[in-house]
């Protein structure tokens, strides 16, 4: 007689009710990576950088993207209210669901929708986000430039931007990101996080950093616009020396042109507009070269040299203006155009002394000087 076959004692049947479940269980969500759905799966790392932010009982919490709420219960353990701004359904249904019919619920409230494109956001006190790292850059402008920013953010992002944000100057790192962030608030490295910390795996190593805005007297007292309108053309390529990107480029020289005229306008300066007729190769400017296309083309989320880090809400007032030119036109150079490329060779080789130095290698006083110089001669940049 044959012996009856019996499942092993540690396997489950395929018609199981606990193999259903378990399929059921493993199914429940696709994570879409696309939009950075990584989920951070490791509590020790979770209650590390809750224990990093310095959570008071009195705290709201801005959490952004929330996932399935793994930071959100351990914040919510800390904090007085949690303020969880969420993109996909799923995601925010998942997070309700872990303090559905516990005290907690009461203190979680869950915003639908994409962080960045919200016009305001309720006050809150500490910004905590396993941010998705297509919005890293935009993210941290947002909170910067709030009325009231946070008292601290503590941010997980890909470990080439966190290095990034704390770069130095002459670090092979340092760019126009460095300095912009830097300018506003101190930024720490808290911790690196590996990839096997998040369900599914990023292809990239991950970091924690705390960023804490400049208040009250440390904050800067210069024009956003101005600051990061000169900061444009300093790092339009990075190792360049300082006289190569301000009188190497025409398209620059123009929009120098353009922004003292307006100037001299909006202050009654007449201007002496007799076209120069030297040579023939010296009559015609060309708007639109190579140069300046190169600066127009650049990524804001990128990490090359050339990279644009900062997002589109802080761009509007340039873009509008100074729209980019794709049909190359000629126009006669007059002596007004003379006049300020003079001005910008005064300030770059008589004033501050930075026309050999390097974009990369300057520090937050060396453009300082160089955005006050370039103001007492008429010219701005927003």
């Amino acid at each position: 007689m044959g012996k009856l076959k019996n499942p092993k004692r540690n396997s489950a049947s395929a018609a199981s009710p606990y193999a259903k479940a378990q399929a059921t269980t493993n199914n429940v969500f696709k994570f879409n990576t696309n939009v950075g759905q990584h989920i951070l799966k490791n509590p020790g790392v979770a209650e590390a950088i809750v224990a990093k932010s310095f959570l008071k009982p009195s705290d709201t919490v801005l959490e952004v993207g929330p996932g399935t709420g793994n930071l959100t219960v351990r914040i919510l353990e800390k904090a007085k209210k949690v303020i969880a701004v969420e993109l996909d359904p799923r995601m925010a249904a998942e997070v309700t669901k872990r303090v559905q019919g516990k005290p907690e619920q009461k203190r979680l409230e869950v915003l639908l929708g994409d962080v960045i494109k919200m016009e305001t956001l309720p006050p809150f006190d500490v910004c905590i986000s396993n941010t998705p790292y297509q919005i890293s850059s935009p993210l941290v402008f947002k909170l910067l430039s709030l009325p009231n920013p946070p008292r601290v953010s503590v941010l997980m992002f890909q470990r080439e931007f966190a290095l990034r944000l704390t770069a130095r100057p002459g670090d092979s790192l340092y760019c126009r990101l460095s300095v912009n962030a830097q300018f506003w608030a101190k930024i720490t490295h808290i911790m690196k996080v590996g990839k096997n910390n998040f369900k599914p795996p990023p292809q990239v190593e991950s970091s924690v950093v705390r960023i804490e805005p400049k208040m009250g007297s440390e904050r800067p007292g210069v024009s956003w616009d101005e600051w990061d309108g000169m900061l444009r053309v300093c790092f339009v390529r990075r190792g360049r020396t300082m006289r190569a990107s301000w009188l190497g480029s025409r398209e620059v020289l123009a929009m120098c042109e353009r922004n003292y005229r307006v100037w001299c306008a909006m202050n009654s300066i007449p201007l002496d507009d007799t076209p120069i007729s030297d040579d023939a190769a010296d009559d015609e400017m060309e708007v639109g070269s190579a140069p300046a296309q190169a600066a127009n083309e650049e990524e804001w989320g990128g990490i090359s040299d050339e990279d644009d880090d900062t997002p589109a809400f802080f761009k509007e007032l340039n873009s509008k203006s100074h729209p980019a030119s794709k049909t190359p036109s000629k126009k006669k150079k007059t002596r007004v155009a003379e006049l300020v490329r003079e001005k910008i060779r005064k300030v770059l080789e008589d004033v501050t002394e930075l026309a050999d130095k390097r974009a990369g290698k300057c520090d937050e006083n060396d453009f300082l000087r160089l955005l006050s110089a370039f103001n007492e001669e008429g010219l701005h940049f927003s």
